[in-house]
């Protein structure tokens, strides 16, 4: 990687300039202090999450440079003794308790800490231990064990219970990739309060795979010679400026936050036109995610992970200092979060900033006085990367010259395994080396995008492209045309994609019209994208209603923040989307929330192995009508510096 540092790499500021920067360090601490000891909390108490109670829209879109702020922190609390779920408001400019309330039958997510304790747990066990050694592991500390979720499936023994279903891998030496060796077959299962092992699932003995997955540089011998350098220079530096959690890059503005659960957010996004900053998305983050798996064996039936509720790819977030995809000139922004023991910890470097180029612009020649202008494109890019077990994802939003904003999802890492028997062939998978099977899954993404389109009053439209039937007004048969339809209810705003008709749909503001006498709108223009295909009455379906539908409109709504409920680990499910859209509100002309799901449909093939190429799946938001001509006609031309090839 080649990157050339700014002389500040790292500008996360540890005091408050905004109603919405997140919590500092020190406020961490007090609100922690001040819940524990306002509640006498013992040692047995965990804290899921610390981050900032955001203040009401009428605060942030009024508050003015010097104006007093009024901080509060929101603080989940699980008690390991008796099992139960607590919510807690302090504020942090008096030091109180505004608010605490018990919140019955919930699990809040896994913890980091969980993880390694819950490892821990697993090699100690003498069942676990007794498992493996019918398969000829007699080193526990060579095991690794990945604490996945236990989803719901009414099983009487498990009510009331947080679990763990540990999936096992076995490593030749410290340094294997272990996942080439799963541990088929043996599920231990973990009471995550208690940090015991209650029984240890054995399905069968499955010989482990022969061959090694190994991909490091320690490994590969033949690396390729022939790559030259490319180099990304910025001698004046980059184009954007940044105070604290504000960021200005040309005429784009807005703010970043990072939470545990979602990772990074994105605030008060607005463009510079017409001589004011004109607002397009009020907040927008990850909201939910979740990975379902197509066996349906007894030992993998259960595979579904939540990666946004039940672990929080916040807290899973990359520290960039140990390498990042980014080139050029970089500026970083930090993370603070809590473990769950309540004490601070800093993710450095979380967020990576910079610009990239991004080929041709905008180009014409006229060949009758062979005159050519052409433009370069330039996109700035925010993104973080999370390790999510053995999965990486990398969440990137780009904004362009053009009034473009686009959201990516970067898929890599090292697929799930499963060991197959000598001569197997999977149904439910795909060979990747000899008896390793890696199952066929999917992956499913919701973003939530709090609009505000020149205003916090927008509506919603539908537009399909409909052939024209023959007949007077279309005699040649080649007539077609764009209908917008007005989305007018919750009900009716819960759509899929439609390619076939070059769906896709539009925020507006019915208020505001372009010189053209246009209502002003940006369209959420569809990618890749899938169904899924669990049955309807599937557990995963029920927990993730969400992912049934690829666009939910919702009116605003502060508490309506996760499209799989604010607790979906061992949830039986109806929460979030489905169950907040019973009540089938108006969402014309208000305050709108749009929510967007995508999915990647993984049939899993060799060539993912051992660490998978870079699968890329998202959505864009473009301008429609929302400026008179195109923005981009004032980017200047780049300086010709470099001969063609010959």
């Amino acid at each position: 990687m080649t990157t050339a540092h700014l002389p500040n790499t790292s500008t996360t500021p540890t005091t408050v300039q905004h109603p919405l920067d997140p919590l500092t360090p020190e406020e961490i601490t007090t609100a922690v202090a001040t819940v524990k000891a306002e509640y006498n909390l013992g040692k047995k108490v965990r804290f899921p999450t610390v981050v900032l109670k955001e203040p009401p829209k009428s605060v942030v879109l009024n508050f003015q440079e010097g104006d007093d702020i009024e901080r509060e922190a929101f603080v989940g609390i699980l008690n390991n003794e008796d099992g139960l779920t607590y919510e807690a408001v302090v504020s942090l400019n008096t030091k109180t308790v505004k608010s605490w309330k018990q919140i019955a039958d919930v699990q809040p997510s896994i913890m980091l800490d969980e993880f390694i304790e819950c490892e821990t747990a697993v090699k100690a066990s003498p069942e676990f231990q007794e498992a493996i050694k019918k398969r000829g592991i007699t080193d526990p500390s060579l095991v690794m064990v990945d604490p996945w979720s236990a989803g719901y499936y009414a099983i009487e023994n498990e009510k009331g219970l947080r679990l763990s279903r540990a999936l096992c891998w076995v490593r030749s030496s410290p340094t294997d990739n272990g996942y080439a060796r799963p541990i088929e077959g043996v599920i231990p299962v973990v009471d995550l309060n208690k940090m015991e092992v209650i029984r240890v699932e054995d399905y069968g003995v499955v010989p482990l795979p022969p061959n090694p997955g190994n991909y490091s540089t320690e490994f590969v011998k033949d690396l390729r010679s022939d790559i030259k350098p490319l180099e990304i220079t910025q001698p004046e530096g980059p184009s954007f400026d940044v105070q604290g959690h504000f960021i200005q890059w040309q005429k784009w503005q807005f703010r970043i936050g990072f939470t545990p659960r979602e990772g990074l957010v994105l605030y008060t996004v607005g463009y510079k036109d017409q001589g004011r900053v004109r607002p397009i998305i009020y907040r927008a983050s990850l909201s939910d995610m979740v990975v379902p798996y197509g066996d349906p064996r007894p030992q993998h039936y259960r595979k579904n992970a939540f990666d946004v509720g039940e672990y929080g790819v916040g807290t899973l977030a990359n520290s960039l200092t140990l390498g990042c995809d980014c080139l050029g000139e970089i500026r970083y922004f930090d993370a603070y979060m809590t473990n769950s023991r309540g004490q601070v910890v800093m993710i450095e470097n979380a967020i990576c900033m910079h610009e990239e180029d991004y080929g041709i612009l905008w180009k014409h020649v006229d060949w009758r006085t062979e005159h050519t202008e052409v433009r370069r494109s330039r996109r700035l890019v925010v993104s973080f990367i999370a390790t999510v077990g053995n999965y990486e994802y990398g969440f990137f939003w780009y904004f362009y010259q053009d009034g473009t904003i686009q959201y990516e999802v970067k898929l890599t890492g090292i697929v799930n395994t499963a060991a197959a028997m000598p001569d197997e062939v999977p149904k439910y998978g795909t060979l990747i080396a000899p008896q390793l099977n890696a199952p066929i899954h999917q992956h499913f993404f919701n973003v939530r995008l709090d609009m505000c389109v020149d205003g916090e009053n927008n509506s919603v439209y539908e537009v399909n492209t409909q052939a024209e039937p023959m007949g007077p007004d279309n005699p040649y048969g080649n007539a077609f045309y764009a209908e917008s339809t007005l989305l007018a209810t919750e009900s009716e705003a819960q759509r899929i994609i439609d390619p076939f008709t070059g769906r896709y749909w539009k925020i507006v503001n019915p208020a505001v019209h372009n010189s053209l006498g246009q209502p002003v709108s940006y369209k959420l223009m569809p990618g890749e994208n899938i169904l899924p295909f669990a049955h309807p009455e599937s557990s995963v379906i029920k927990r993730a209603g969400f992912m049934t539908k690829h666009l939910w409109v919702t009116p605003y709504d502060p508490d309506e923040l996760y499209a799989a409920g604010d607790y979906p680990n061992q949830h039986p499910g109806d929460a979030g989307l489905p169950a907040w859209t019973k009540a089938n509100r108006e969402i014309e002309n208000t305050d709108v929330v749009v929510w967007y799901t995508f999915g990647h449909n993984h049939v899993t093939r060799p060539e993912d192995w051992p660490v998978m190429p870079v699968s890329y799946i998202g959505f864009m938001l473009k301008p429609v009508g929302f400026f008179d001509a195109s923005p981009a006609i004032d980017v200047p031309p780049s300086a010709a510096k470099h001969k063609c090839c010959s």
